[in-house]
């Protein structure tokens, strides 16, 4: 038969259980903290790359990529364009452009959007006036300049920026060696 012994200095097996608790039960809060600290860092990088990642795409996708330029009969620019790969449509009242000149001429800036008269499909010969530009298609796209038209700047070049609104800028130089009509400016 087993005799009980129940001397207080020889029941401390309670105690430490009840210590080793304390300590679990601390480091379960220590872990649960730490844990939602570092769930807060990864949801809030993902979102700052998320967009990142968006505004990228948006500048890349929504951005023109010029293909050949000319000078027309009245001293203009026609470029020919497409959509770079993966651009969105693209309502040709979004594009503007500003071009600059060599030093002594000046600056210029578009009066606005390019207008109905102003786009128009490669595959046709006068400006169509498109509604809206998509990547399945060419198209042609005309610099009405002013102060830097291909009689002030022949002999010369032009820088070139062309801005789609909540998309991205495209530059090219135009080199303008002549003014005639036909001549190449890329």
């Amino acid at each position: 038969m087993r005799t009980a012994n129940n001397n207080q200095q020889e029941d401390t097996w309670g105690a430490i259980g009840i210590g080793a608790m304390i300590v679990f039960i601390s480091l379960i809060l220590v872990a649960a903290v730490a844990s939602a600290v570092i769930i807060q860092t990864a949801e809030k990088l993902q979102q700052n790359a998320q967009t990142a990642g968006d505004d990228t795409s948006d500048e890349l996708s929504g951005k023109l990529a010029i293909m050949q330029g000319f000078v027309d009969n009245n001293g203009d620019y026609v470029l020919y364009v497409r959509l770079a790969a993966g651009s969105d449509t693209i309502i040709p009242e979004t594009i503007s452009w500003q071009l600059y000149c060599d030093a002594g001429i000046g600056y210029e800036d578009s009066a606005g959007a390019f207008g109905a008269a102003q786009v128009g499909l490669q595959s046709q010969s006068a400006f169509s006036g498109e509604a809206e530009m998509t990547t399945q298609f060419a198209y042609k796209i005309l610099i009405a300049a002013a102060t830097c038209d291909a009689t002030a700047v022949a002999g010369s070049s032009a820088a070139l920026y062309i801005h789609v609104e909540s998309g991205g800028t495209t530059f090219e130089t135009l080199v303008i060696e002549s003014d005639e009509a036909g001549s190449s400016v890329i």
